[in-house]
């Protein structure tokens, strides 16, 4: 199944994509029942919290929803859709540095011999669509276009033969990255986690929906330009691996976002370097995981003395 969230009224609702359009899944049940399937997932949250029973659940409801026509009120045209993160609270966010060769390469460091662990935190949590906002007294700004595993289930000493069993399902994320402030210290925390700075969708994928985590195409385009365009079977630790590797030190619950690094092509890597500045649009696209499109800005919520004017705000 390919899901979303998107705002309404009343938050943030959850939304499977369909042939004939969006399906809302709270509206079709206000108008339905559940069609005799219990406990039909209203929620991301609920949704990731249920298991597969409640993916199968879901499954079986929307079927019976998309045949009652294009004209039930419940199916929506996406495109009058605004998104929300397609995993609105994740509980942890670990992230993956230098976990592709060449990215390594390029940013002048050898390749690790275990997995390099990072975090992000909730603040830095975006979605498709949304501007992000750009402090002014910062200037180096970069993109990285990553794969996000999301967990399904809870996880604690798997092996990495089993590990992609406790993935709920994959989707586009952009581990944004204000590098001068990675590089003042050697904890990268401060230069990562800055607000709305990992957006991520507009999907979030099913896990049986991609046939190879390891065999996906990586790209990314600033303004048009394409920046980034690799493969996931570049990594040096696959998505198996990192699963069973941090399962051993600390417990993967559903919804937990892995952002399983970036592939060459980093502004940081670049000869001359031209950092993102307002106004920048930065898409990224991930195998089959749809598009993943925002545009930096200036927050015009800032005070003085830390605001100066421009042409590209947030709004």
């Amino acid at each position: 199944m390919i899901l979303l969230t998107f705002r309404a009224f009343d938050g943030l609702r959850l939304g499977v994509k369909t042939v004939g359009g969006i399906v809302d899944v709270r509206g079709a049940v206000e108008e339905m029942g559940t069609l005799g399937e219990e406990g039909v997932p209203q929620s991301m949250e609920g949704l990731l919290a249920g298991g597969r029973e409640a993916l199968e659940g879901l499954g079986r409801f929307v079927a019976r929803a998309v045949e009652r026509g294009r004209s039930a009120p419940w199916l929506l045209d996406e495109g009058g859709l605004e998104c929300g993160p397609c995993v609105p609270r994740p509980g942890k966010i670990i992230c993956i540095g230098l976990n592709y060769r060449r990215h390594a390469a390029e940013s002048g460091h050898q390749v690790p011999e275990t997995p390099v662990l990072f975090s992000k935190f909730h603040n830095a949590v975006a979605a498709a669509g949304e501007p992000i906002p750009l402090p002014p007294h910062v200037q180096q700004y970069d993109y990285e276009a990553e794969l996000a595993a999301v967990i399904g289930q809870r996880a604690r000493y798997v092996s990495e033969e089993r590990a992609l069993e406790y993935v709920f399902g994959y989707c586009n994320g952009n581990d944004l990255s204000a590098r001068e402030l990675q590089a003042r210290t050697s904890q990268w925390l401060l230069g990562k986690t800055l607000d709305k700075f990992m957006p991520i969708g507009p999907y979030l994928v099913t896990a049986d929906e991609v046939d190879d985590p390891q065999a996906l195409d990586v790209r990314c385009w600033v303004n048009g330009d394409l920046r980034q365009n690799s493969n996931t079977a570049d990594m040096i630790f696959p998505v198996a691996r990192l699963v069973s590797y941090i399962s051993q030190y600390m417990t993967l619950e559903p919804g937990d976002v892995i952002l399983t690094g970036t592939p060459e092509g980093v502004i940081l890597g670049r000869k001359e370097k031209v950092w993102l500045k307002p106004g920048d649009e930065v898409v990224v696209e991930v195998g089959n995981l749809g598009r993943l499109t925002n545009v930096m800005c200036i927050d015009r919520s800032i005070p003085e003395p830390f605001s100066k004017p421009h042409k590209r705000s947030c709004h």
